[in-house]
């Protein structure tokens, strides 16, 4: 300190923060060296809103994760299950005329015997989830087209939701085709009896053999609705459908003699040609769609 300096006066460089320009400096972080802020490197700040992914999956047919997709699925199969159970419930409220609709086709006068005390019981209650079924056919397709159509396109959509009708039709004719043939396979079956071969039909087996017959009808009739599916989200054509031909015909004739119970050869017969007629139709159908 000399005689001329300011005892108060701040040392050289302290008073704010002021420093002598010639005399280097430590750089702050996210100054340049003109000394201003950076306009390229500034810190971009992530939004907090929802992001696409999570927006995806609240939307109709965007991602859906697989806790997602079982969710759904629970729901379609549970609101299925309820339709089935209060057609059940109609069925079996309904059970003796339909009993009676069903003892109709049989050729012959015979009562049917039951062999176990709650035999008639487990009749009742098998006629009448069948029946259920087939009530509650509308409600099933519903739920599964509304879980399959958010994995669609818009145009597949369009495309098939056209014979999701067309399907519960098919089951119904199914259905219907196996109430007609019935009196022609009990029939047949009972034109072996001889003498010495006298039927005692009990109703457990004849209603198991009716039933059986019912669904395999009315399900496997979906099959050209299946076909016509599968073209509409380009999966098969009409010209790999004529190709495979033969394997398709053979696949029919062992579904068809698989899935008829009773060992005749009128309901198999019956339905697979009918199996068939609509493969072929199908092919039509599918090559005039341009596909």
């Amino acid at each position: 300190m000399t005689m001329n300096e300011d005892p108060l006066d701040p040392a050289p460089g302290a008073a704010g923060g002021a420093t002598d320009p010639s005399e280097p400096h430590e750089m702050v972080q996210g100054e340049t060296e003109s000394g201003t802020e950076p306009q390229a490197s500034a810190l971009v700040v992530a939004p907090t809103g929802p992001s696409a992914g999570d927006s995806a999956t609240n939307e109709p047919g965007g991602a859906m994760s697989l806790v997602g997709h079982l969710s759904e699925l629970r729901n379609r199969i549970g609101w299925s299950l309820l339709a089935v159970g209060a057609g059940a419930i109609v069925g079996f409220m309904a059970g003796e005329p339909i009993i009676a609709f069903l003892r109709s086709p049989l050729p012959i006068e015979q009562a049917l015997v039951y062999t176990g005390i709650g035999d008639p019981f487990a009749i009742r209650i098998r006629i009448a989830i069948i029946t259920g079924i087939i009530l509650a056919m509308p409600v099933i397709l519903w739920h599964v087209w509304r879980f399959v159509a958010p994995g669609l396109t818009a145009p597949e959509r369009r495309a098939i939701l056209p014979w999701i009708p067309a399907a519960l039709t098919f089951f119904v004719v199914g259905v219907g085709i196996a109430y007609v043939i019935l009196p022609f396979a009990a029939a047949f079956l009972l034109a072996f009896q001889t003498p010495d071969l006298q039927p005692l039909l009990t109703a457990r087996e004849y209603f198991d053999f009716v039933s059986t017959l019912f669904l395999a009808f009315g399900l496997l009739m979906e099959f050209p609705i299946l076909l016509v599916g599968l073209s509409r989200v380009g999966i098969v054509t009409s010209d790999r459908l004529r190709r495979s031909r033969r394997l398709i015909v053979l696949g029919i004739a062992v579904f068809s003699a698989v899935a008829t119970p009773g060992g005749d050869l009128v309901s198999p017969a019956v339905l697979g040609a009918t199996l068939y007629v609509l493969f072929e139709g199908t092919i039509i159908v599918i090559r005039r769609s341009g596909r």
